[in-house]
């Protein structure tokens, strides 16, 4: 009996590490140690609550649809500059993945457009674990598979895997691919989360759908927690055949028709790159655009800062199915 008890009480090793990890970066500031906690050890109530999905969240909160006039509040501001998440390409997800060392950006504020949360650091990139969705278990009728989330590097990937066993497992690099190039036949958006309770970094590559995830439903809310890939898309009229599928799988609702030809509100595109992979003509691409940022890639950002408007490896412009 008391051999269960002192085993019950004994911390996991992912416990003890993570809990390293929040000293050296919150000192003794327990408020941010209990934040991280309940965030990463009890994901699918956090997540249910902030959705609006919990029994317990008052009715309202699950109707409330379109921003707030005058645009965002300074809660909502106030949330979104600790917890946001970045579009990225499937190139820059790719080379996510597949870091073979330790990588360490800090200050990226031509990236992220946020005062916190802003740092690319990856220890033991290669550790990679497989989650299923938060925002899709919390659904009542969600979208499938639900293991699409991948958390990246250390001290998260242990702590998932070791608190969360029955919905998570760990992957290779190799199969975290395959995982980003099936979400993306479906169509998902490729998201890189960052949260100030998460050591203020990077820490995971969710695959979106806009009927699930909670970030998208915050951001269609007027809360400004999604930041724009760097790119835009442009159409070559003269390409264009006018059958509308951009419009129709474009997860932002950024594109419309004017005629037989379609038009991408500035206003709300981040610049996914689903319209140009899904054109059958070839007529949309994607161009670098510098009043959207810098794109979060390694191939991008690990090489001397390139001035605004410079193209980016292997990524401008885009046609036609994004490598």
């Amino acid at each position: 009996m008391s051999g269960l008890l002192f085993k019950r009480l004994t911390p996991l090793p992912s416990t003890v590490s993570f809990l390293q990890a929040l000293r050296r970066r919150f000192g003794w500031n327990l408020w941010e140690w209990l934040h991280a906690w309940v965030y990463a050890r009890f994901p699918y109530l956090y997540i249910a609550v902030a959705t609006g999905e919990h029994p317990l969240v008052p009715r309202r909160r699950k109707t409330a649809q379109g921003p707030p006039p005058g645009g965002p509040g300074r809660l909502a501001r106030a949330f979104a500059d600790g917890y946001h998440g970045k579009v990225i390409l499937p190139p820059a997800a790719g080379r996510l993945v597949t870091l073979e060392k330790p990588l360490r950006l800090t200050g990226l504020e031509t990236v992220l457009p946020y005062p916190r949360a802003r740092d690319l650091v990856l220890d033991h990139p290669e550790h990679l674990a497989l989650l299923d969705c938060p925002c899709r278990s919390a659904r009542p009728n969600p979208c499938r598979p639900l293991d699409v989330c991948l958390v990246v590097g250390e001290p998260f990937a242990s702590f998932i895997t070791e608190h969360h066993p029955r919905r998570s497992r760990r992957v290779s690099p190799e199969e975290a691919l395959a995982v980003l190039a099936a979400c993306r036949e479906r169509g998902n958006v490729h998201h890189a989360f960052f949260k100030e309770a998460m050591l203020g970094r990077f820490y995971a590559i969710c695959n979106c759908c806009p009927c699930c995830c909670g970030a998208m439903q915050a951001w269609r809310n007027g809360v400004p927690m999604l930041a724009p890939s760097g790119f835009r898309p442009r159409l070559d009229p003269a390409a264009c055949v006018g059958c509308g599928s951009c419009r129709a799988r474009c997860p932002f609702g950024a594109i419309a028709l004017r005629g037989t030809l379609p038009r991408v509100d500035p206003g709300r595109c981040l610049g996914c790159g689903i319209c140009a992979e899904v054109c059958p003509a070839g007529a949309m691409h994607l161009e670098r655009a510098p009043e959207a940022g810098d794109p979060l890639d390694p191939a991008w950002l690990g090489e001397p800062r390139r001035p605004a408007g410079a193209a980016c490896p292997a990524s401008s412009p885009v046609r036609g199915r994004v490598p």
